[in-house]
């Protein structure tokens, strides 16, 4: 074995669950932001974590809003899942620049790509800092799922988006 830094380990430990933060911006609108570490903690009650960078726009959010929404994203936006990890919702309004169909859920203004295999609706708990991320640590409200939709996975680090099979 050969030394390596932790991104090359995140490569190497390809491929990684993939998601999309959904949050509810100031106008109302939906934000998308592109994570490749979450997990789940609990299930009873139901719990998961993720975390993300301390800068991100949608980090922000959910501290000030409280509310957010973990989804799958299907195979059929891969391509603008990685786009969502490369521009920030601050000025850019991610959805409508990559085309992404959206859709809504019970309870909730906040709305999810159409192509989504599992959407989590969640409330934050508490988040700590972890180095140059925060992590999210969140209550499950509800979970819906689409078994038609087919997972995607971050590939070598996120060079690349797609299925696991």
């Amino acid at each position: 074995m050969e030394k390596i830094t932790l991104p090359k380990a995140s490569v190497l430990t390809s491929p990684n669950p993939v998601t999309l933060v959904c949050t509810r911006k100031p106008d109302g609108t939906t934000n998308l932001a592109t994570v490749s570490w979450w997990t789940y903690l609990s299930y009873n009650p139901g719990m998961i974590a993720y975390a993300m960078a301390k800068t991100s726009y949608s980090g922000e959010m959910v501290r000030q809003n409280k509310k957010v929404i973990l989804t799958i994203p299907g195979e059929a936006i891969a391509k603008e899942v990685i786009g969502c990890g490369t521009t920030t919702g601050r000025s850019t309004d991610k959805i409508a620049k990559l085309g992404i169909a959206m859709q809504d859920l019970p309870d909730t203004d906040i709305r999810v790509p159409l192509h989504s295999r599992v959407a989590i609706q969640c409330t934050l708990k508490e988040y700590y800092e972890a180095g140059d991320h925060y992590l999210y640590i969140c209550n499950v409200d509800q979970v819906f799922g689409n078994e038609n939709e087919t997972a995607v996975f971050a590939w070598k680090g996120y060079g690349e988006v797609r299925p696991a099979k």
